[in-house]
């Protein structure tokens, strides 16, 4: 931990998707043959995301980095912050629940939830009266 958590809640375990934690995995292996190259010169941060002697990611590089992802995948140009909201934006279009949306986001009330993220409503409103009709209907 680098800097102290912003709220009581925001220590948490989240669940992760298969592939995440395959592509985690697979990044610990490299970070590990990282560490044996580096030898004596390793920093231990404890860090998952690291330099390749182990010292954390300077900042303006990190960010520098997301800049050319965006840049190279043809996705407009959006802050690092801007991915959380694309995610929960995505997450409650998808259908999952706003309560476990809002424990990934680790909001500690469901109303900062449901009002960040009001501009999904319609579009989820639409997707209930279309399963209610199929529901009914089909």
């Amino acid at each position: 931990m680098l800097v102290e958590p912003k709220s009581r809640t925001s220590p948490r375990t989240i669940a992760l998707p298969d592939q995440l934690v395959d592509a985690l995995t697979a990044h610990c292996g490299a970070q590990d043959a990282e560490r044996v190259h580096a030898g004596a010169t390793w920093v231990d941060t404890g860090l998952v995301f690291a330099r390749p002697d182990g010292r954390a990611i300077d900042p303006k590089d990190d960010y520098q980095t997301w800049k050319t992802l965006l840049a190279d995948a043809g996705v407009r140009d959006a802050r690092l912050y801007d991915a959380r909201h694309t995610a929960a934006t995505i997450m409650l279009t998808m259908g999952v629940p706003a309560r476990a949306v809002m424990q990934v986001l680790g909001h500690s009330q469901i109303t900062l939830t449901l009002g960040t993220y009001s501009h999904v409503e319609p579009e989820l409103a639409n997707e209930a009266a279309q399963r209610i009709g199929r529901a009914l209907w089909d």
